[in-house]
């Protein structure tokens, strides 16, 4: 199979095989896709595997930012891998995936990351579980019932992109969250034109919600930095959910408004998982925040077979929120871990359950301190 950035022509041809892949798309998602794929594609981020000149294989890289501490760092986010039916259980997906992760290299993401429909071919390249995207059920007699005192907010469109990207920037810095994507301004034009959406901008807050079924109001995103305006945005939720039989939210596992609300029993959460990969191991840690008054100096000995840049011995020293990852003499006491180990670490798994799901060999307190975070997603690409 060849590899090679798909023209547009090409890529708009792939309909088909992403219907095999995910599902059938209307007309309209398919129009919108193709636009906000553009970018992308002009770039060389949307790969094909051709075999006898037929695209067999495709995948797709969104150049994002995401979120660790408060800092932010490049990430490539992978996302419509697909095998043509009558080409699979061939090597392709394996292929087309590796094809990417080289190109998140020659790119310069320090980190990338994906929604799996399958964890064992990602996991076998160094992708591993990191956090979730959790859509929760709320009770709209709760959020019509939250207090809230009056905000200056504004509707916003398409106009209001660059706007709306700082606000958003603004509230995942201040907040130190770990895990959220950050978009463009030209992604962000795209998301404030969708039909039926209605949006919201504060001076240090945004919304987005839509009626998504009969009787359900879905939040695609509620953000903001202070009491004030987390309470006087959900609150524009709960007065539109008088005729709502449920509301639907994407939300991290502490997010205000869960203990903001006047009443809280119990949570329904559909959690989709996903993986991350660290691509460039230095620039990974040294563009991550790190909990306030956590040092450490930690002995590391990676192996990554497919990034041969990260493999060696490595001393990781962390201070003042910040880290460096740096070559260092072999020690017998350095911590051994693959790829997919690093990555889970990374984004705050305890050492202890990667050691009991035989990714480690050993329990790391001093790693879990370093690393510790409550990693989340409020996208799903």
């Amino acid at each position: 199979m060849h590899i090679r950035a798909l023209t547009v022509e090409e890529f708009a041809a792939t309909r088909e095989q992403r219907r095999q892949a995910f599902g059938p798309l209307p007309d309209d998602e398919w129009e919108r896709l193709l636009v906000r794929a553009r970018p992308g594609i002009d770039a060389g981020r949307a790969l094909g595997g051709f075999v006898a000149g037929q695209i067999v294989a495709t995948a797709y890289l969104h150049d994002q930012i995401q979120w660790w501490h408060g800092r932010s760092l490049r990430l490539g986010g992978l996302s419509g891998v697909t095998v043509a039916a009558e080409a699979r259980g061939r090597g392709y997906g394996r292929a087309i995936a590796t094809a990417a992760l080289d190109r998140c290299k020659e790119l310069g993401f320090p980190l990338s990351m994906l929604y799996p429909a399958t964890t064992s071919l990602y996991r076998a390249l160094g992708w591993e579980h990191g956090g979730g995207l959790d859509e929760v059920s709320l009770d709209p007699d709760a959020l019509r019932s939250l207090r809230a005192e009056p905000v200056d907010v504004r509707r916003v469109g398409p106009d209001d992109a660059a706007e709306v990207a700082a606000t958003v920037a603004r509230v995942h810095r201040e907040a130190r969250d770990c895990g959220p994507i950050g978009w463009d301004t030209e992604r962000w034009r795209s998301f404030l034109s969708e039909p039926n959406h209605d949006a919201y901008l504060a001076e240090d807050g945004f919304l987005t919600f839509h009626w998504q079924d009969e009787g359900e109001i879905r939040v695609n995103k509620a953000v903001a930095v202070s009491e004030r305006t987390t309470r006087a945005l959900w609150a524009i939720v709960g007065s539109g959910s008088t005729t709502a039989d449920r509301v639907t939210a994407l939300l991290a596992a502490h997010d205000p408004v869960l203990w903001a609300i006047p009443q809280r029993f119990s949570d329904r959460v559909r959690r989709v998982r996903w993986m991350l990969r660290v691509v460039d191991a230095p620039a990974a840690v040294a563009g991550r925040g790190f909990p306030p008054g956590v040092a450490a100096s930690v002995p590391l000995r990676l192996d990554d077979p497919d990034v041969p840049g990260n493999t060696g011995d490595w001393r990781l020293t962390v201070a003042d929120g910040s880290g460096v990852l740096e070559p260092a003499p072999a020690t017998s006491g350095a911590l051994r871990l693959g790829p997919g180990a690093f990555a889970a670490l990374y984004s705050g798994v305890p050492s202890a359950t990667l050691r009991r799901a035989g990714r480690l060999d050993r329990d790391e307190p001093v790693l879990d301190a370093v690393f510790a975070a409550d990693a989340h997603a409020l996208d799903f690409f």
